[in-house]
């Protein structure tokens, strides 16, 4: 859908554009001149701009060459990331917030750190990255539970919500009409009732299509606080491209969630849209639960401007002893720092004997690619499961089109045949693993607000690994994947253009 409204928003300048310059016939063709050289210059400006992807760069550089006259014109009005100086002040803001939770709240424990470097030097280096990029402790004291299926994480949920006490946080990508939401609605509608402080994010466009607009203002009529994130506006700007892809859900600050699924019906299987729908969820609870509320009050006033005190949200019960350790992380558009795909690739290049991974896009960068391929060249067991009925038919497109690069290299690939596998799940050698929102494609990796947790030495890696197998069992496995010269074509036309959509 975002993808259809730039393309929209580009036409329609793009048309405006071109009856005004040819209006005034007696100088169009000096008006083309200096519109050319515009994206000659633009183009420069992008070859050497630093924290730009190069397949993002790649991606606007074919379209200024395909439309000359009009591409730098484009890129100015679509393709910059940068925000203005009022977004500027609500970034500064959000990092202020953010490190004054840091201090007044939870501290970590400085020997759970000195216990993984002395218990693998390699894990805490990718543990140092997520809390000095990431700003985001590790932590020992936390019980997890691992759901395979989003229906088994569904029935918890229910249960944990009627439970609230204090206050809930809610935050997810998408809501719909159906069996799942009115529950789930329900519940939120009694609890705020009832004096629970019940509050709800979504993202307006994710929801475009499930939701009414301004949907807020009926969660609000309920004692629901409620806010749509980057709500769609009839004026055109790139920023629309800037996602909240997070599904978080915090119980007075002790429990959460986290995982893959949305509020739909189709993500707990009520619903067959793509046949049987995989996905996965994590339930967390002790202190690492602190990052997850500490993430969604981030957000919340970087969305409202409204600054909410984070004493008023500590847990209010004592912390579990759990075996390992693990990491919440947060990912921003609104910094230079891809975390969500930094943390996948330390994985990768940390990998001594497997890496096993599912992701319902795989839509990867040079980067990437190199990464899967050094791994796999230099005998590690790289197997990565994709969907075999794909929610998005283009976009499955993409996912194919990288199949071969990373076959004749020794990564292994099955597709998941029931239907489409929607968890997003790393595993490397029975010591680190990751449950998360981020998907394996650009967008998630440079343009949406994700979230995840990591796992070092903790039991889960043996359920996540275990969970990995028997997918497999009923997936399909890819050797040579063929495809004729005009499919061959529209995939690397699509290719080309990905970055942007």
């Amino acid at each position: 859908m975002w993808g259809v409204l730039m393309v929209l928003q580009i036409a329609i300048w793009g048309t405006l554009l071109y009856f005004a310059m040819y209006s005034i016939s007696p100088i169009a063709m000096w008006i083309n001149r200096v519109l050319q050289a515009f994206s000659i210059v633009v183009a420069l400006y992008v070859l050497g701009k630093n924290d730009l992807n190069p397949a993002y760069k790649m991606s606007w550089l074919i379209l200024m060459m395909v439309f000359s006259t009009l591409g730098g014109v484009f890129y100015v009005l679509f393709g910059d990331r940068k925000l203005g100086p009022a977004g500027r002040k609500k970034i500064r803001n959000f990092k202020d917030r953010f490190l004054l939770g840091r201090v007044v709240l939870p501290r970590q424990n400085e020997d759970v750190k000195a216990e993984l470097k002395e218990a693998s030097p390699s894990l805490f280096r990718q543990s140092e990255y997520i809390s000095g990029i990431g700003n985001c402790e590790l932590w020992k004291n936390t019980r997890y539970e691992y759901f395979r299926l989003g229906e088994f994480a569904y029935t918890r949920l229910v249960d944990e919500l009627k439970k609230a006490e204090k206050f809930i946080l809610f935050e997810f990508f998408i809501y719909d009409k159906g069996e799942v939401w009115d529950e789930i609605l329900g519940i939120l509608k009694e609890k705020a009732a009832s004096g629970v402080e019940v509050r709800l994010m979504y993202d307006d466009m994710g929801s475009i299509n499930t939701l009414p607009k301004n949907y807020y203002k009926h969660l609000e009529a309920m004692g629901i606080h409620a806010v749509a994130f980057n709500p769609v506006r009839a004026h055109l700007n790139p920023r629309l491209n800037f996602r909240d892809h997070r599904k978080i859900v915090v119980i007075d600050g002790n429990v959460a969630f986290t995982g893959g699924i949305n509020m739909a019906d189709e993500y707990v299987n009520r619903k067959i849209r793509f046949g049987h729908w995989k996905d996965c969820t994590l339930f967390l609870e002790g202190d690492a639960v602190w990052n997850f509320t500490r993430m969604f009050l981030q957000l919340w006033t970087f969305s409202t401007g409204e600054i909410l005190p984070p004493q008023r949200y500590v847990p209010t019960k004592s912390c579990p002893e759990a075996e390992g350790f693990v990491q919440i992380y947060g990912d921003s558009p609104l910094d230079n720092y891809n975390v969500g795909e930094s943390i996948y690739m330390q994985i990768i290049n940390n990998a001594k004997r497997y890496v096993w991974i599912t992701t319902p896009y795989l839509i990867l960068d040079n980067e990437m690619i190199t990464a899967l391929t050094l791994a796999a060249q230099s005998g590690v067991d790289v197997r990565i499961i994709t969907p075999h009925i794909p929610d998005k038919k283009l976009v499955f497109e993409v996912t194919r089109s990288n199949y071969n690069a990373l076959l004749e290299n020794g990564v292994r690939i099955f597709e998941y045949m029931p239907g489409f596998i929607h968890s997003k799940l790393f595993v490397s050698d029975d010591e680190v693993a990751t449950v998360a929102t981020t998907n394996m494609d650009y967008r998630s990796f440079y343009l949406h607000f994700e979230c995840g947790a990591v796992f070092f030495k903790s039991p889960i890696c043996t359920e996540i690994h275990d969970d990995i197998a028997d997918i497999m069992s009923v997936s399909r496995e890819i050797y040579v994947h063929k495809a004729s010269r005009f499919k061959r074509f529209r995939r690397a036309v699509l290719k080309a253009f990905a970055p942007l959509f």
